[in-house]
């Protein structure tokens, strides 16, 4: 296994490009599943998580190919399963994306519960429910979803709660339904106006995607297409917050501002120079120490929950007390206690955490416990004093393409190594 090890303590200057988006390539790519024909994915990032969806797709016999700059083609007539084992879905929640395509094409589905970060609850219950609620048989045994159905009909679906996943789940299996689906308190994430915008290419009429409701006609069939990812913007909001917390400038290009105007304002209220045009973005600190702000996550077109450990770095270098509050999920601040090993003033209260800014922090060995916590604590590392080495980086590498490679162009010091086995208390002992 390998680690991050990082020399810190300049400032990040330079320009760096952005990915496709994660959140957006695992949906559209598990849109294959509602065609017999191909469907080309362009602008698909290099990560953990679209090489597990790759494997999972081809384990039920869909024809998966990688062409040249990350172009896949997937091809699901010659689909031979409708299972997702536990093995392939355990590291990844999006893996119950399967199941809608699944169920709407295929009549059947058997899907393992998912796994992926341990960062709170994401209920599939809202995913079953609506599926029932459009006609498909429901049973959950063994740590199984197994679903069945002759053709799903069109239903009206109010959510309990906004998810991501359940909005792109219930999208997909409405395609193919027969009738009208209205899904009401549906997320309103660009990610999801991105399948959406995908599905009308292969045929679907989808219509409200970024509102709160969606309304989709259900055909009988779809075609193949060629869809561009939209660009990450959470990429893109990391590499900014590293320019501003390093008191930095750094550019990111091939990008959509716009998906991230809420996260621009924080920065220039932090006390960032933000310019922009159509596909990039950047902030300039001037040399000057950030100011602290207060950050309340909040879905779509709220502050996005996956930038709010960046923000706790930020504001852990910055000149004054910043309040950081999240409201999506429960479980996401366990970066903290890795925080305050390298010398942040930072304590959490409930579902808030309180920010006292320090002039620098400290290089320590730190730990990674999700995806957005580990690029929160590389940050750290790049902007602390001494050397810093961030352990489990496999969270990061399901989110972030060559992020070592990518902090080096803006200046950083920080290399891949592999990590040595722990010493043992036998190696030791005298």
């Amino acid at each position: 296994m390998d680690l991050l090890r990082i020399q810190g303590g300049g400032p990040l200057v330079g320009t760096v490009r952005a990915s496709g988006a994660k959140n957006a390539t695992l949906p559209i790519m598990t849109a294959a599943l509602l065609i017999d024909e191909p469907l080309f994915v362009e602008n698909v990032p290099h990560l953990e998580d679209v090489t597990t969806t790759n494997v999972l797709l081809a384990h039920m016999g869909v024809s998966v190919t990688v062409g040249d700059y990350m172009v896949i083609e997937a091809d699901a007539s010659t689909i031979t399963r409708c299972v997702a084992p536990y093995d392939l879905v355990k590291t990844m929640r999006a893996s119950i994306l399967v199941l809608g395509p699944l169920l709407a094409k295929r009549g059947e589905a058997e899907v393992s519960l998912p796994g992926g970060c341990a960062i709170g609850a994401r209920p599939v219950d809202i995913h079953l429910r609506g599926l029932e609620a459009m006609g498909a048989e429901i049973r959950v045994e063994n740590g199984y979803v197994k679903a069945r159905c002759s053709r799903l009909k069109g239903a009206h679906i109010s959510m309990d709660m906004v998810t991501v996943t359940g909005t792109e789940n219930l999208m997909m299996a409405a395609t193919l339904a027969d009738g009208v689906t209205v899904l009401e308190n549906a997320a309103r994430e660009p990610e999801i106006v991105d399948l959406a915008n995908c599905l009308t290419a292969m045929g679907a009429e989808v219509e409200g995607a970024g509102t709160s409701t969606i309304k989709i006609r259900g055909k009988k069939s779809l075609h193949g297409a060629t869809h561009r990812v939209v660009p990450d913007r959470i990429e893109t909001g990391t590499y900014l917050v590293a320019g501003a917390a390093s008191r930095g400038k750094v550019t990111v290009t091939h990008t959509d501002p716009k998906l991230i105007d809420v996260v621009l304002a924080k920065l220039e209220s932090a006390g960032a120079k933000v310019a922009q045009g159509n596909d990039w973005v950047s902030v300039d600190m001037q040399g000057k120490r950030p100011v602290s702000i207060d950050v309340r996550t909040a879905p779509h077109p709220g502050f996005p929950t996956d930038m709010q450990a960046q923000f706790c770095v930020l504001n852990a270098v910055a000149d004054g007390i910043g309040m950081v509050t999240e409201t999506v999920f429960e479980n996401r601040f366990m970066h903290v206690s890795e925080l305050e090993r390298m010398g942040a003033r930072i304590r959490q209260e409930g579902h808030t955490v309180r920010v006292t800014g320090v002039e620098k922090l400290t290089g320590a060995p730190v730990m990674a416990t999700d995806l957005r916590a580990s690029a929160s604590l590389v940050i750290a590392g790049l902007i602390a004093e001494g050397t810093t080495e961030v352990r489990r980086i496999y969270h990061i590498d399901r989110g972030y393409e060559c992020i070592e490679e990518k902090m080096a162009q803006l200046g950083g010091v920080i290399q891949r190594v592999p990590d040595k086995a722990p010493v043992t208390a036998r190696e030791i002992a005298p």
